[in-house]
């Protein structure tokens, strides 16, 4: 063996012998749901997706999932910031051969951070406003465009900030109508309908501008005087897009435990669009039509 050659492998060797143990680890990895228990990574406090009261829409897809499985449903709380899903799905629990949790309920299609299944639904963000603002007869973004200068002059806007409606706001001369409020607060008790259920509720803004399950939902709360204002799906080619589809998460690789969630979305997409229905989620079908557009009134 030349001198060159035993050079090479010798520097080949550690990152070889990496290779083994990473294999070694990887197998002494329990597969999820292999001791009976489904571990579902969730926010105690994102009203109304996840709930650790568990009366979010999230919760019960997750015990509709669980049972399809034959598994027992457990949690694992923290909050959806940064550092969720390290914290969670890639997170291995101490002295044990399994991970914290095996599944994330929501994610958006094509999430970096984890490998998504079908979507299950797709929706859009929304405007909630109330009656006697001048847009009790507003079914579109357009139509709050069409108000007199005067009345779309005086509209008070809040917004998350960063958030896709922010580019419309630009393109439509009112960013500076509007109040953005950080997306993560860094408070466990805060939680992103609080734009509708606090500022708009107390005429702080006009019009809250929040994704479509949060606009949705809190619009019901608020009752007969809400009015709800979805934005339209994303034209083709167009550089605004309001609409997402959202999809089961697992760790990348569990391949199998990936084709199970499908199955699942697959053989249960009813019972998961009545569960959204009931919670007043705006849908969005396959051609980008509304199939149910809640509002409170």
């Amino acid at each position: 063996m030349s001198p060159r050659l035993r050079a090479v492998l010798a520097a080949l060797m550690p990152l070889a012998m990496l290779a083994i143990a990473s294999g070694v680890r990887a197998q002494e990895v329990a597969a999820p749901g292999s001791d009976g228990v489904l571990r579902v990574c969730a926010d105690p406090n994102s009203p109304p997706l996840s709930m650790q009261k568990g009366d979010g829409y999230e919760n019960k897809i997750a015990e509709l999932l669980a049972q399809s499985l034959g598994l027992k449903l457990e949690y694992v709380w923290f909050p959806q910031r940064m550092g969720f899903i390290r914290h969670t799905l890639r997170e291995r629990e101490p002295n044990t051969d399994h991970f914290r949790c095996d599944v994330v309920m929501g994610v958006p299609i094509g999430y970096d951070l984890a490998a998504t299944t079908r979507p299950y639904y797709r929706s859009t963000w929304a405007m909630v406003t109330q009656k006697g603002k001048g847009l009790d007869n507003a079914r579109t973004p357009d139509d709050v465009l069409h108000l007199p200068p005067e009345a779309l002059s005086h509209l008070r806007f809040g917004l998350i900030a960063r958030s896709p409606p922010t580019d419309w706001l630009l393109k439509n001369h009112l960013i500076d109508q509007a109040t953005s409020y950080v997306p993560q607060s860094g408070d466990p008790a805060a939680y992103p309908g609080e734009i509708i259920e606090k500022e708009l509720a107390a005429g702080r803004i006009d019009v809250a501008i929040a994704w479509g399950p949060i606009a949705g939902y809190f619009a019901h709360r608020i009752g007969q005087t809400a009015v709800l204002i979805p934005f339209p799906a994303s034209a083709a080619g167009s550089d605004l897009r309001y609409d997402f589809e959202i999809a089961i998460g697992v760790r990348q690789g569990d391949k199998d435990w990936l084709a199970k969630m499908d199955h699942f979305i697959e053989t249960h997409q009813p019972q998961i669009d009545a569960i959204l229905a009931s919670y007043n989620v705006p849908l969005l079908g396959a051609d980008g039509k509304p199939l149910a557009v809640a509002a409170g009134q």
